[in-house]
């Protein structure tokens, strides 16, 4: 934890630096669900879309002017990912705490020089790596840390959609930072080295497989362990037939069919933390020794703990939720994958012995 923390009971003034897709649908709703943290500024060029939504707060044009307004405590960057490290550079350099959505950065080089800054200047710096609190994988967590199918020896992880068609964004433009693998990859990873820690090496497969596609929008990734594989995999034509989880043990297996649902709530405009929040009413099955299905009951995901943690973390009370060298473990695998994929090898990841031994 940092030395500088954020009075207790003090309301935590939030800067929400972009608001298209990710700051409209995720971080704009979650902060404002949480109590203690209050949203004041948000940097768009799109004032009256704001307004529509937010009519309280301050719309400013210009990023920079956001970040160091005077009455901000806490800056989320959730702008384009070629944008994440100069604007976390300014907003530490200008004495605010940051949270960055994923990935961190482009690439390591950039993460560890921010890293370095909030060391140096006594801040907070925390990546949004929400789904932690996603219902599927809080259920496969928990089957897992039970034992239920012993040892895992074979973990599959999915995240696909259905877009055939490419659209005009930047997120699917051939820019520093898109495509599906920094998209999604970023998500995969982290619940996987959440739960088995590092790997030994990583094998990357990426393609771009739609007609007029600019970027990747296909990627499969092994992560190599001592003792089991875990498969990675996101692609944009996916209409259905694939298991959000599949895990074999040397006891049993475990299947989660549908994701999580908070995404889908946030965008039918579902208050974060009201009744129906989080909910998931497909089952986990799980299979014995006797092969038969059997149903257990999803937890309720929850993305708002993720603010309520970092809140937590300002006043003292815990740890950031994600650190940052977390985040850099996730850049390493993400980079790890698209060396694999140029090279046809296997790669290991590019963290320093010192980095690797404060992760475990």
């Amino acid at each position: 934890m940092n030395n500088v923390i954020v009075q207790d009971g003090k309301q935590i003034n939030i800067a929400l630096i972009g608001y298209g897709f990710v700051g409209k649908t995720f971080h704009a709703p979650l902060i404002r669900a949480v109590e203690g943290l209050n949203l004041v500024v948000v940097a768009s060029r799109d004032e009256e879309k704001v307004k529509r939504d937010l009519p309280d707060v301050t719309v400013i044009a210009s990023p920079e002017e956001a970040i160091v307004h005077p009455d901000v405590d806490l800056v989320v960057i959730a702008s384009p990912n070629a944008t994440h490290a100069p604007l976390a550079t300014l907003a530490l350099n200008a004495g605010k705490h940051v949270v960055v959505d994923k990935p961190f950065t482009l690439d390591m080089q950039e993460a560890r020089a921010l890293i370095a800054l909030a060391q140096e200047k006594k801040r907070l710096l925390s990546v949004f790596h929400n789904r932690r609190w996603d219902s599927d994988y809080l259920g496969i967590q928990q089957v897992i840390a039970q034992g239920l199918i012993g040892k895992v020896k074979h973990f599959e992880s999915h995240i696909d959609r259905f877009r055939p068609e490419v659209r005009v964004r930047w997120r699917e433009q051939n820019v520093p930072g898109s495509g599906l693998w920094f998209d999604l990859g970023p998500h995969l990873i982290d619940q996987a080295l959440q739960l088995f820690g590092l790997p030994q090496s990583v094998q990357g497969n990426i393609a771009t497989l739609r007609p007029g596609a600019e970027i990747n929008d296909w990627a499969h990734v092994v992560l190599n362990y001592p003792d089991h594989k875990v498969i990675l995999h996101c692609s944009m034509l996916v209409a259905g037939g694939v298991s959000r989880f599949t895990v074999h043990g040397d006891k049993g297996s475990v299947m989660k069919q549908k994701a999580d649902q908070q995404e889908s709530q946030l965008l039918a405009g579902v208050v974060p933390g009201s009744a129906a929040w989080g909910q998931d009413d497909d089952s986990l099955v799980l299979f014995g020794a006797d092969l038969q299905p059997q149903p257990l009951k999803t937890p309720d995901g929850d993305q708002r703990q993720y603010y309520m943690h970092v809140r937590d973390a300002l006043t003292g009370k815990t740890e950031n939720p994600v650190s940052p060298l977390q985040a850099l473990a996730v850049m390493a695998v993400l980079e790890a994958a698209v060396r694999s994929a140029e090279s046809g090898s296997q790669q290991t990841v590019s963290l320093t012995a010192d980095e690797i031994a404060q992760l475990q």
